[in-house]
């Protein structure tokens, strides 16, 4: 079987590079986001999809009810799926959590927040094992983060550690990845991130963000710049 994975559809906030962490607060879809759900429709294989996952983030439940074309109420909410939980960094810039981060490394809790970056990831990766309980095709709408983490370990190089930062996941693009591959996924990630704890590593060492055109924040080479200077980060 296949799980078919996929960031939420664009949001104003995601637009603006702004973080949310907090699903209470009602963040919806662009309507660049909902055009999105549609070219989605071509890769997705709609009639034979068992079981349709989301986090529960209004974003996340939307672009799958647009993906679904069908109420909701068939489609399963896994917490685990949610966004990081960014404390302090509520609906601020990314590139000030980012900066932080840099500085405090991921195993590390913001002030307010209930989870440090691999809390949060090795969070959303039990989350993925607990959708691969249900029946498959199966397609699973999530964050950002959780897709990047994927998409990195697919085309890591052998004996790479896991980065503190990781490229941006694009919105509404479809991950398939077969049951069997998944599987392999999380129990490597797992098994990084076990190990990186049991070191006291926690991502740090050389890489950071890597500013694209305008200043956004995409990738992980260059350390972080921490001049008041800075522009507009990626969410």
């Amino acid at each position: 079987m296949t799980t078919y994975i996929l960031r939420h559809g664009q949001t104003d906030y995601s637009k603006r590079y702004l973080v949310n962490g907090d699903p209470t607060r009602p963040i919806q879809l662009s309507e660049e986001g909902m055009r999105s759900c549609g070219r989605a429709w071509a890769v997705l294989p709609l009639h034979s999809v068992r079981t349709w996952l989301a986090s529960e983030f209004p974003r996340a439940r939307q672009t799958a009810a647009l993906l679904m074309g069908v109420p909701e109420a068939k489609l399963v909410v896994i917490r685990q799926l949610n966004e990081l939980d960014y404390g302090e960094f509520e609906g601020r810039p990314f590139l000030e959590y980012a900066a932080w981060l840099d500085h405090h490394g991921g195993a590390r809790r913001p002030t307010g927040a209930r989870e440090s970056q691999r809390e949060g990831i090795r969070r959303m990766l039990a989350g993925v094992r607990e959708a691969l309980e249900h029946p498959g095709p199966r397609v699973l709408v999530c964050h950002g983060l959780l897709v990047s983490v994927l998409l990195w370990h697919r085309d890591r190089s052998p004996g790479e550690a896991m980065p503190l930062f990781f490229p941006e996941a694009p919105c509404a693009e479809p991950l398939a990845v077969t049951d069997e591959a998944l599987h392999g996924w999380l129990k490597a990630l797992l098994t990084d991130l076990d190990v990186e704890g049991a070191d006291g590593r926690d991502g740090r060492g050389g890489t950071a963000i890597l500013r694209a055109e305008g200043g956004l924040a995409v990738a992980t080479v260059d350390r972080v710049d921490h001049s008041p200077e800075e522009d507009s980060p990626h969410a």
